[in-house]
């Protein structure tokens, strides 16, 4: 069966169709009008990371559960927002078990956390904050060690804690990360401000010399003890 002759290519609703080449666009960094919905994503130019991307941004906007070989499985833009329309249409009929629930709403103390690490994480990622699925694991999002290492080196500087990159191994994902921070903030787990202000003078120093590349001193920051 070709992609034209696939029967969800006929259900897809027109402004679920709008809505996922608006994504895709953003993902690929190009206008929405260049995208042929009807065509598959590998001639689109969707490579691993933009489908880790854009298969996050599906699964927050209409709450699937997509993983980035789902975009084998319904190869188009079309093909996906006729199975997007008729997953949404299945979950409207059928209440979220209260786990869910408990699940994605992480209550006022930790919320805030939340939106900050979401928005950073986004900046890192280089994509919308609305695209970064905060209950997928990490490595679905395409954070890698160096990746991880900046979103823990933000959270150290921003709640002035002294987590390690291997914090982000033991939360499975951002919302389990947030409450972690949001925990640890409250009670009070920080280094001292001179044995911070000792190591980012120390690698500043490593930097300027050539000792370290800017990277390599950014995976250092959270291994102080």
């Amino acid at each position: 069966m070709t992609p034209v002759d696939h029967p969800l290519a006929d259900t897809a609703p027109t402004a679920v169709v709008a809505e996922l080449v608006r994504g895709l666009a953003h993902v690929l960094k190009v206008e929405p009008g260049s995208i042929d919905p009807g065509q598959p994503f590998r001639a689109l130019g969707v490579g691993s990371i933009p489908a880790v991307q854009f298969v996050s941004f599906v699964n927050h906007r209409y709450r699937t559960g997509l993983r980035t070989t789902s975009l084998a499985e319904y190869p188009t833009p079309l093909i996906l927002a006729g199975h997007v329309a008729r997953e949404a249409g299945n979950r409207r009929e059928d209440a979220p078990p209260a786990g869910e629930q408990r699940d994605t709403d992480p209550g006022p103390g930790v919320r805030e956390v939340l939106d900050v690490l979401r928005e950073r994480l986004a900046d890192i990622l280089g994509c919308e904050a609305t695209a970064v699925d905060v209950t997928a694991p990490f490595a679905l999002l395409g954070v890698d060690s160096i990746r991880a290492a900046k979103l823990v080196a933000v959270v150290n500087e921003t709640y002035g804690l002294n987590e390690r990159v291997v914090t982000l191994s033991e939360q499975p994902n951002l919302l389990a990360t947030a409450a972690h921070v949001a925990d640890a903030a409250r009670k009070g787990r920080s280094p001292s401000a001179d044995r911070v202000a000792e190591g980012v003078g120390a690698l500043l120093d490593a930097v300027r010399d050539g000792r370290l590349s800017v990277d390599e001193a950014v995976t250092r920051l959270p291994q102080w003890v």
